[in-house]
């Protein structure tokens, strides 16, 4: 049954390495727009986050009144010609879109700009500047959102992945619209409290699987069960790899009608967090490059299944340090490489065509963090356009588009080359390509967590291996400019957080 409600819909979302030369312009994101009737033709039905907007609203009875919604995932920083074309693009379509009586926005979190550090915050204030201060707006952003006080201020009410692997961005959507149209209809009023944790880490020690995370995860997905007038809680660990005032973790709870409770659950749960922060860090997991090689050389040689090599610290999927040693120091054994962000190479077998033998470099283009380039001779196995419709728990429904592509063979190796930067994180990077992962003896990955999804319970084991790249667990390698003072790991002795009395965020103590 039709409520009559009309609720508009949008995101523009990018998770900003801010150290990566490379900005994140116009076309990338044009690349990943949807508008108008588009957007709920290309994501009903997904397990993205607007997917779960439309289900919560259709659900609910409510019109959605799609805008525009752009995700390029995670890159370089958003130039400000880019947020400036997406920020009025949205601001303009809801002055168009008439009589509404809601909206839900997905925001990164992450996002940065050359000129501006807090860009979500900048979208979320030009756009109650137009709207007024009464219309309610609801927003979903990543588990991995650096947020800012001045972002929760200027919503009703935020919503956030409760798991990485991002495996729930679908039902992060639905809560919120649940929430929104809950207003409309007067079942509840959400008063939001958001209190930030002097405390950042490395991408992959956010695995929500990890103890004690795992522990403080629930505890978030258990209040609303526990605390009567509590609608919503959400932990945010932050992304270390943007540089912004506001890094690091954050937890936000919705109460009903009451801001205190709301405040007074935010801060124990925040407090908890930071009694735990040294156990968060989970240094012994990580190998060092020859250390990391060796160690999965070894285990591959006796293992029954598929060793997964992760090179986290690549941001670009471009990185040539573990490729290198791999070629170098295990040529007898089946290794895969998914999708090498590398349009030159593809455009180079292209021309040499299916079957060709041929001098490549890969990485032509990557800098020394990254490794630098890498001469190769490959036999060409496979070149066209690789476009698909994703299968995996964090792609399905989703169109995958990684323009032209080549799967080259060096020796045993095999190297998936794409012309579109993405990461391989489900089993579709493999089988698009003809690629068995049972057959393989390492699989060489750029994940974070997402992942641990599919591969973790395939794999015989995990060897983390951290590199010098922009994505590096020694996050005291970055040259943060924008850092604020007192952010553990990075200051081992910083104090104890206290809460703002005034109701804001926690501070480290003076």
């Amino acid at each position: 049954m039709s409520t009559g409600l009309r609720v508009a819909v949008g995101g523009f979302a990018l998770e900003s390495v801010s150290f990566l030369p490379q900005q994140t312009g116009v076309e990338d994101f044009e690349r990943e727009a949807r508008r108008g009737g588009d957007l709920i033709d290309a994501l009903s039905g997904t397990a993205s986050v607007a997917g779960g907007f439309l289900a919560g609203l259709e659900a609910g009875g409510a019109q959605a009144v799609p805008l525009v919604h752009s995700d390029c995932s995670a890159a370089g920083p958003a130039s400000d010609a880019a947020f400036e074309r997406f920020r009025d693009e949205l601001l303009q379509r809801l002055a168009d879109a008439g009589t509404l009586d809601g909206v839900l926005l997905f925001l990164h979190g992450a996002m940065t700009t050359p000129a501006r550090p807090d860009p979500e915050g900048d979208l979320l204030e030009a756009l109650r500047a137009q709207l007024g201060p009464d219309l309610p707006v609801m927003v979903a952003f990543d588990l991995h959102a650096n947020l800012s006080p001045r972002s929760a201020a200027l919503c009703d009410a935020l919503f956030g992945f409760h798991f990485s692997p991002h495996v729930d961005m679908a039902e992060t959507g639905m809560r919120a619209a649940r929430c929104l149209l809950a207003k409309l209809e007067g079942r509840a009023d959400p008063q939001l409290a958001l209190v930030k944790v002097p405390l950042v880490l490395p991408s992959i020690f956010t695995a929500t699987a990890l103890a004690p995370l795992s522990d403080l995860v629930a505890r978030s997905l258990a209040l609303p069960e526990e605390v009567p007038g509590i609608i919503d809680a959400s932990l945010f660990c932050g992304f270390a790899y943007a540089d912004t005032p506001d890094i690091g973790f954050s937890v936000a709870v919705v109460a009903d009608g009451d801001k205190a409770l709301a405040q007074r659950e935010a801060e124990s749960l925040a407090a908890e967090i930071w009694r735990h922060r040294a156990a968060l860090l989970h240094e012994d997991m990580v190998h060092g490059l020859s250390d990391g090689i060796a160690v999965a050389s070894r285990q591959a040689l006796r293992a029954d299944r598929p060793v997964v090599v992760l090179e986290h610290a690549d941001r670009l999927n471009n990185s040539t340090w573990c490729l290198r040693r791999l070629l170098s120091e295990a040529p007898a054994l089946a290794v895969h490489c998914p999708y090498f962000w590398d349009p030159a190479a593809v455009e180079a077998a292209g021309a040499a065509g299916v079957g060709a033998r041929v001098s490549l470099v890969l990485g032509r283009n990557t800098g020394e963090r990254a490794g630098g380039p890498l001469s190769v001779e490959a036999e060409v196995l496979w070149v066209g356009e690789k476009r698909f419709a994703g299968t995996g728990p964090m792609r399905r429904g989703r169109q995958i588009d990684l323009g032209p592509a080549a799967l080259l063979r060096i020796g045993r190796h095999t190297v998936s080359v794409v012309s579109v930067c993405t990461s391989a994180i489900d089993l579709d990077a493999l089988e698009q390509f003809g690629i068995d992962f049972a057959e393989l003896d390492v699989l060489l990955l750029r994940s974070k967590t997402h992942f641990r999804a599919v591969f973790e319970p395939l794999a015989a084991s995990i060897v983390i291996v951290d590199t010098p790249d922009w994505g590096t667990a020694d996050l005291s390698r970055l040259p943060y400019r924008h850092l604020p003072a007192g952010i553990y790991p990075l200051v081992r002795e910083a104090r104890a957080p206290h809460p703002d009395r005034r109701g804001g965020p926690i501070h480290p103590s003076a």
